[in-house]
């Protein structure tokens, strides 16, 4: 006992193993749900979900009790094929996974085009029965029934094999599906028929026509393959964000190795490799660039359409397209762990994940089928007991089969999901799960951080003022000179002070300093031309007797603002001043006005002191502040948001301290130019790092959740009213029948017009 308890827990303890199985022979959503409980129960599984539009099963299972080799086993004997989907998604896989798509699309175009000539054939034939008119120039013999029989073989037997396949593997489960319910209604068709070609004295007997539905079975069989071949042709526009996305990669890149430039593929690319990119070309993989600069089109991985510009030290990213000039970089990320790579497997997982939506869905289908089956068998009581009339018994049961096919029930959710996460990769917006996607609708707070996500996360200037624009006689201008002097420290704000210099045309060509000083806490000094320049503080300026009186008043308001102000000092006059601030984002006011027009509440959580928080906060519009927050009460703060106010709250962030605290919201949000640790806690990563990103986001989840609720209330109603008429509920009415053929085409039609409709997510704009 103490063995088995003990291989119990190091069992539970044990790390899990996750695989993508690709999934044949499902016809319904049916078959996902039986695929699912079979994989269930196979020991050491411990979560798996099945896809019915993505014909993908994700199972997590522990590696030291179970090895996918059951799990397959198990698999096949439910009456199902799998196999393996690579970990790492390249151009080979998916040209495997293409080949299959293209191989049943043929086979199911083969089959459509012999049912749907041997269909013509038959309806032309049965215009007489089915009418009930004398039609004279319709060949008596083509209503022949032995005829018939000949021609719908093959349809049948060949063509609706699958069905068939499939009822009798749910039979040997004990199970039903979409399967069952074709087979049985076109089997009912088939072999109504076949025993009154043989054996027409038994119905003339009994006082009923021997009348033959041949062309019902064919018809219905045809169709639903019709319906099934449009259904994977509009599924496969549903995936194709992840066929775009492996598009965008580069097939070769040019190394220096050995001291030669060689073109190798875009896989061989290793760390380290120090690789030439040229003008319109795309960058391989990610790294940093080592010598040159350019201007980049990052828009396929961040959906911002301006060109970056990126000089040594920047990152790049592969995938994105060099505009101008050309650079050369070193290679830090290559393979599986490359951005694209990251995103197209997030993209694949987040397809893969069922919504929480979809459990209703789920939950009918579970039941669906066996009651329709009852439904069936009591119409057929009832109109042969009754009604005293076999051919509408018949009539009425087949189109109930047919019609309550739960084809549309099961692809409603993950169809408007797959759309929805790839059209979220294709603005900058990589959602980890459909359970994420769908909550995101439901946020009625967002709490933010302040550095790096409402603001720049780096000292900028915002202000910059002098006593004299120029300093004496067309001498060198005082930001000129302030650069010079700066362009010698590391300070993050010197580096500000250079870079605003730059941003107003000034060059790197600066003057010579000489005798540069940094003194520590209070600023620098140097000589240009024989003049003593200082940079520094306030306090450090009138302590060497420089008179600060003349620029006193603006200075004092800018620090009302929360601003760091350095004083420029030539030979102890004052000349000027700057105002250092962390800038706040361009697209921050506007996000922060959008979110509450959309009724959202907005909050500020940042460490920063009270006064420079409240400054932000009021350039924003955010009235919600709390500020001087440790990182480890960051978390706190947000469950005392969701507790005390009872709301679903985003928390958007970008570092590692707001890590716990994005795992502690409803929905994390991290911003893309942030840490590693921040987005692998987050739900949603905004890769640009634009807050206009939870703006589009929560569109695009409203937009989805929208259409699969369209979806779900389409095939709930479709199945909800044509059942009843299915069962001939018109009939004492009105002599109301559905014809077995026309419940087909309506089945068949109805996963398109799911499939359609979620494909006009593809045309969701802000």
């Amino acid at each position: 006992m103490k063995t088995s308890l003990h291989s119990q827990s190091s069992h539970k303890n044990s790390p899990l193993t996750q695989k993508t199985l690709h999934l044949e022979g499902m016809g319904c959503a049916a078959c996902a749900t039986t695929i699912e409980t079979v994989l269930n129960k196979v020991y050491g599984v411990k979560k798996c979900n099945v896809n019915y539009a993505l014909e993908r099963a994700t199972v997590e299972y522990d590696g030291k009790v179970t090895n996918v080799g059951k799990i397959q086993a198990a698999i096949s004997k439910a009456g199902y094929k799998s196999y393996v989907l690579e970990a790492e998604k390249n151009n080979k896989t998916e040209d495997i996974e293409q080949k299959k798509r293209d191989t049943k699309q043929q086979e199911l175009t083969q089959k459509v085009i012999v049912g749907g000539v041997v269909s013509l054939i038959l309806i032309f034939g049965s215009l007489p029965m089915m009418t009930g008119l004398s039609i004279t120039f319709i060949p008596h013999w083509l209503h022949n029934a032995w005829l018939q029989l000949i021609l719908s073989i093959p349809v049948v037997f060949w063509c609706g094999q699958g069905f068939y396949k499939g009822a009798f593997k749910a039979l040997e489960r004990r199970t039903s599906d979409m399967n069952t319910l074709v087979a049985l209604g076109t089997g009912a068709a088939f072999i109504y028929s076949l025993f009154a070609t043989f054996f027409p004295q038994f119905f003339r007997s009994q006082g009923l026509s021997s009348d033959v539905y041949y062309e019902a079975a064919v018809v219905i069989i045809t169709l639903i393959l019709l319906g099934k071949l449009l259904e994977t042709r509009a599924r496969s526009k549903t995936s194709e964000a992840i066929s775009n996305l492996m598009g965008l990669q580069a097939k070769a890149a040019r190394v220096i190795r050995q001291g030669e430039v060689v073109d190798i593929a875009f896989e061989d690319v290793v760390i380290g490799d120090i690789v030439l990119v040229r003008p319109g070309e795309k960058i391989p993989v990610d790294g940093v660039i080592i010598e040159g600069q350019s201007t980049i089109d990052e828009s396929m991985i961040t959906g911002e359409s301006i060109p970056v510009e990126k000089k040594a030290g920047d990152e790049v990213i592969g995938a994105t397209i060099n505009k101008t000039g050309s650079f050369k970089f070193e290679a830090k990320k290559v393979g599986k762990d490359t951005t694209l790579s990251q995103i197209i497997k997030l993209v694949e997982e987040a397809q893969n994940s069922k919504a929480p939506i979809q459990k209703i869905a789920d939950k009918v289908t579970a039941l669906f089928v066996p009651a329709v089956m009852m439904i069936a068998v009591i119409s057929f009581i009832y109109w042969l007991i009754f009604a005293q009339n076999l051919s509408l018994a018949m009539v009425t049961t087949v189109s109930i089969l047919i019609i309550a096919c739960p084809c549309a029930l099961g692809l409603a959710t993950p169809t408007s999901i797959m759309v929805g996460t790839g059209k979220g990769a294709e603005n900058g917006i990589l959602i980890k799960g459909a359970d994420s996607l769908e909550l995101v609708h439901k946020i009625q707070a967002i709490v933010v951080d302040k550095t790096g996500t409402l603001t720049q996360g780096k000292p900028t200037v915002t202000n910059y003022i002098t006593v004299d624009s120029i300093a004496d006689n067309n001498e060198l201008n005082i930001l000129e000179i302030a650069a010079a002097i700066e362009h010698n420290s590391e300070h993050p704000l010197a580096e500000a002070i250079v870079n605003y210099a730059k941003s107003q045309g000034i060059t790197n060509n600066f003057p010579k300093v000489e005798n540069f000083e940094a003194m520590g806490g209070q600023g620098v000094q140097g000589e240009i031309n024989g003049k003593l320049v200082q940079i520094g503080t306030q306090k450090w300026l009138e302590k060497l007797g420089v008179n600060t009186e003349q620029l006193i008043s603006q200075a004092k308001e800018w620090e009302s603002q929360a601003k760091t102000i350095p004083w420029i000092a030539i030979n102890g006059q004052i000349k000027g001043l700057f105002a250092i601030a962390d800038a706040v984002k361009p697209s921050s006011v506007k996000a922060v006005k959008k979110l509450k027009k959309m009724g959202l509440e907005v909050i500020m959580l940042t460490g920063d002191n009270q006064q420079t928080a409240q400054a932000i906060a009021d350039e924003v519009g955010i009235y919600h502040v709390f500020a001087e927050v440790r990182p480890e009460e960051k978390a706190d703060k947000i469950k005392e948001i969701q507790q005390s106010q009872g709301k679903i709250v985003a928390m958007v962030g970008d570092g590692i301290n707001d890590a716990p605290a994005l795992a502690q919201a409803d929905v994390g949000m991290a911003i893309g130019t942030g840490t590693d640790v921040a987005m692998s806690a987050s739900d949603i990563t905004l890769i640009s790092g634009d807050l206009q990103g939870i703006v589009t986001a929560i569109k695009l989840s409203r937009a989805t959740m929208k259409n699969i609720r369209q979806n779900l209330f389409f095939a709930f109603i479709y199945n909800t009213l044509g059942i009843p008429i299915a069962a001939g509920i018109l009939y004492p009415f009105f002599g109301l029948l559905l014809n077995p053929m026309i419940a087909g085409a309506a089945m068949a039609f109805s996963s398109v017009s799911v499939v359609s409709n979620a494909l006009r997510l593809r045309n969701f704009k802000l």
